[in-house]
């Protein structure tokens, strides 16, 4: 950077949202309101907005505001991404090591009304590989390592339910039945893989290795995924029909309930009955759920802060009508079992609490500040992205003071203290770069 310029390190950001047919409607969409008030952009109240993005990735740019760079002749303005491109050094020596000139992460704000896809994101050798010969459904070559953070109550599927409940355990563990109770109560899905491959699962016992189940569990649920529409659609039908007449007479469990909310929304869908093989997870606000290469899940409903390595590569094979890859997400999978880690955070100071997933592209912190409060954010050897979504307060830095307000977003180069302080209840999110990674000699 010019050294002759008047340096202010922190720089607004305009983002982009994405109205994905899944989201919440305008009137009622979180994503919708910080669109609004953080670009101006008119809200369509009936229209649905999934997704708000904050980074680099060309699918859903940024645009600075304030460059943080003034000549006297007024802020520069432009792309982000293009403006990280010009000033690398804002990233941090080991940032530009690793992962160049560019953001490494992708920060977003979800609103979910209805189920998205059941889908995976590819680890960097399969990214690479997917990109090379699809390079319109999959639109970069990076993996996709992410966190959901809960706003709301926020619903997920995700990875594979353990093949058995542990003997000290009731039956029916966290709203749906094990592996193998599946295949002894859920009759439509004997339907669909056989009765020999159910067999398989019910079969397998104690001496039977890890790569023996994960095989076993692979060849079910690709049986699964790739029955035929009219197979899958009678079974389904099958499905419904029992579980209302067994609603007359019994308490159906969460996961029976889900199914039935899902066949609603995807009529048909094979991803309505594979939901019976994946953890129901139920997230409260402050609570974070992270998510590995190779991993199956679906977001079901809520409103979440999520972030990611930069990347917007999906394998879809379920609840969608976008582009289904299903033999690729069948074979790509890792068919670990058991139920996900929750994050809850730790506290970085008294109103400061950090998330940090075993992934080295990224953190967030969630900052709730009450009225009179203030709180600082040390320097850290990365950039990092601040959003607020409640509340007005400032933002202070060495040579720099922000007032910000419920929609604004700012970028902060590496090597940035900032203070913040409020005279009403604010709260923000800051992602950045893995702590964890920057402390690494």
């Amino acid at each position: 950077m010019d050294s002759n310029f008047n340096y202010k390190p922190l720089l607004r950001l305009t983002c982009s949202v994405q109205t994905y047919d899944w989201g919440r409607p305008g009137r009622d969409s979180l994503v919708a309101r910080l669109y609004g008030l953080n670009s101006g952009g008119e809200v369509e109240l009936d229209r649905s907005y999934a997704e708000f993005w904050m980074g680099t990735h060309e699918s859903g740019p940024s645009f600075v505001v304030n460059s943080g760079l003034e000549n006297g002749n007024g802020p520069e303005s432009g792309s982000f991404k293009s403006w990280v491109l010009k000033n690398p050094n804002v990233l941090g020596d080991k940032v530009l090591v690793n992962w160049g000139c560019d953001l490494p992460f992708l920060f977003k704000v979800l609103s979910v009304a209805k189920a998205l896809s059941i889908q995976a994101h590819p680890d960097k050798e399969l990214a690479k590989t997917l990109h090379k010969l699809l390079p319109n459904v999959y639109k970069d070559d990076n993996h996709k390592p992410e966190m959901a953070l809960a706003i709301t109550e926020f619903e997920a599927l995700c990875s594979f339910i353990s093949l058995q409940v542990p003997e000290t355990c009731a039956l029916i563990w966290l709203g749906g039945w094990e592996l193998k109770s599946v295949m002894q109560n859920v009759p439509e899905i004997v339907e669909l893989v056989g009765s020999a491959a159910a067999s398989q699962v019910l079969h397998i016992n104690k001496q039977d290795g890890e790569e023996k189940v994960k095989s076993i569990l692979r060849s079910v649920f690709t049986q699964l995924m790739t029955a035929t529409k009219e197979m899958t659609a009678k079974a389904i039908s099958n499905l419904k029909i029992r579980l209302h007449e067994e609603s007359e007479v019994r308490l159906l469990t969460e996961k029976e309930q889900l199914v039935l909310r899902l066949e609603k929304q995807y009529p048909g869908d094979i991803g309505v009955i594979s939901a019976f093989f994946f953890n129901y997870v139920k997230l409260k606000p402050g609570e974070a759920l992270y998510l590995g290469a190779n991993e199956p899940h679906a977001y079901i409903s809520g409103e979440c802060v999520e972030c990611m390595a930069t990347s917007d590569n999906v394998v879809r094979a379920g609840l969608t009508p976008k582009h289904r890859d299903v033999q690729t997400l069948c074979s790509m999978l890792t068919y670990k079992q058991g139920f996900p880690e929750i994050l809850k955070g730790f506290p970085l100071s008294p109103y400061i609490t950090r998330y940090l997933p075993p992934f080295d592209e990224f953190e967030v912190d969630c900052c709730i500040l009450p009225q009179g409060a203030s709180a600082v954010f040390p320097e850290v050897s990365g950039p990092s992205i601040f959003l607020v979504t409640v509340g007005e307060g400032t933002m202070h830095t060495a040579s720099q003071i922000d007032a910000v307000t419920e929609g604004d977003v700012l970028f902060a180069p590496a090597n940035t203290e900032i203070s913040i302080t409020t005279s009403s209840d604010l709260q923000l999110y800051r992602a950045g770069v893995n702590s964890r990674f920057l402390q690494t000699v």
